[in-house]
């Protein structure tokens, strides 16, 4: 239906929900779609369902629908995210693309066919910055060999230095997938996991349930044990849409682990958009951030969104 038309005996919170709705917004086009109303009536509607109807995303930035709905797609640099608020976020999963030039180069072939960089405590305190205290920051990495081992080093001091403390690390094992360069087969990358100061409690507590059934109990840490890999095929290389996509059901395991439904992760480096399908599939709001344009336009196909679902970071600011 045309939006802009919904019946006016609606609340105003519920014509901006129905004129929005499964879509992220900036709030000067709800301005812009209400002028008869005064700007402090409709921030003060948008805020009073916030976490309902609602969700922030960013400075002026909402999603109307529930945030087991929302994911938000934004063309930028996924390093740069002074857009968000603080504690905007109840996980990071994210694969930054290193840069390693040992390992990907190799004779006349490229193992990295796009941007990459290395980090920089900045990029860290950014993270902490934006992720709620006790939640976890997932960062996938490639498992240790010669050239890299001390930038992974370094990974772990600049991520205690911004404030996390070392969870855990699961390898993750690619099937049948073995890539041999001569001195290590390539068949694992790891699960490089922190948790923002001290874990969050997530893992039930039966024990505690038991003695009192009235009030749900719950253990610091994740939600279960972790496991000691995650076995999991990689995407067939005529199926992925990017060429260091991770498997779906990967991402939907961490889920599960990390995070409970209806909370929000962000993935700074979407690249094929399996961590927004696997938020999707897993109740989970999410926010992505890519900056190539041909990345993009995938990502819109994968996860059904439309053109103008895309946020431009530079509008933002």
């Amino acid at each position: 239906m045309d939006n802009i038309n919904v019946v006016k005996t609606l609340h105003l919170w519920e014509r901006i929900n129905a004129s929005f709705k499964g879509k992220v917004f900036f709030i000067k086009d709800v301005y812009d779609r209400f002028t008869e109303e005064k700007k402090d009536t409709i921030r003060g509607r948008i805020y009073e369902h916030l976490g309902k109807e609602f969700q922030r995303i960013g400075r002026g930035i909402y999603f109307a629908g529930s945030k087991d709905e929302a994911v938000a797609l934004i063309e930028g640099d996924g390093r740069d995210l002074s857009v968000f608020s603080n504690d905007s976020f109840d996980c990071i999963i994210t694969d930054h693309p290193w840069s390693d030039e040992k390992a990907n180069k190799g004779g006349n072939r490229s193992f990295a066919d796009y941007e990459t960089f290395r980090y920089t405590p900045d990029d860290f305190k950014e993270k902490a910055r934006v992720l709620k205290d006790g939640c976890f920051l997932v960062e996938m990495i490639p498992a240790e060999n010669e050239s890299n081992y001390e930038y992974l080093y370094q990974i772990k001091k600049m991520a205690e230095a911004a404030g996390f403390q070392y969870y855990a690390k699961v390898p993750w094992t690619k099937g049948t997938f073995v890539g041999n360069t001569g001195r290590k087969a390539k068949n694992q990358e790891d699960m490089m996991i922190f948790s923002l100061g001290k874990a969050r409690s997530m893992r039930p507590d039966a024990k505690k349930d038991k003695a009192d059934p009235t009030v749900k109990h719950y253990m610091s840490g994740a939600n279960g044990m972790l496991p000691t890999n995650f076995n999991v095929q990689p995407p067939d290389k005529k199926s992925r849409i990017h060429q260091a996509e991770k498997p779906m059901g990967l991402v939907e395991q961490i889920l599960d682990y990390l995070t409970f439904e209806g909370e929000i992760v962000l993935d700074q480096f979407a690249g094929s958009g399996v961590v927004g399908e696997a938020c999707i599939n897993k109740k989970r709001g999410c926010v992505l951030i890519e900056k190539s344009k041909e990345c993009i336009k995938k990502i819109i196909q994968r996860l059904g969104l439309s053109d103008c679902s895309v946020i431009s970071s530079s509008a933002i600011a």
